[in-house]
């Protein structure tokens, strides 16, 4: 199963990574590389818990993610 994943770099230097299907997945890394492998266990461990506790994973067939711009 693939999920994506938002990476941003700190101001500390540390990559912060977030899964947007999973709210509350979240973990960092001294690198790209690490944070990656992080979340990837991160992830395992999200989804053990929500099945542990009986909370069911949707994927919501027909959703499209596109982008809007603003003016400010």
């Amino acid at each position: 199963m693939d999920f994506k994943i938002a990476i941003e770099k700190d101001e500390d230097g540390w990559y912060i990574v977030t899964v947007p299907a999973l709210p509350g997945c979240v973990s960092q890394g001294k690198t790209e590389k690490e944070a990656k492998k992080n979340i990837a266990e991160a992830i395992e461990l999200h989804l053990s818990a929500l099945a542990r506790d009986g909370i069911p994973l949707y994927h919501r067939h027909g959703a499209k993610e596109t982008f809007v711009a603003i003016d400010i």
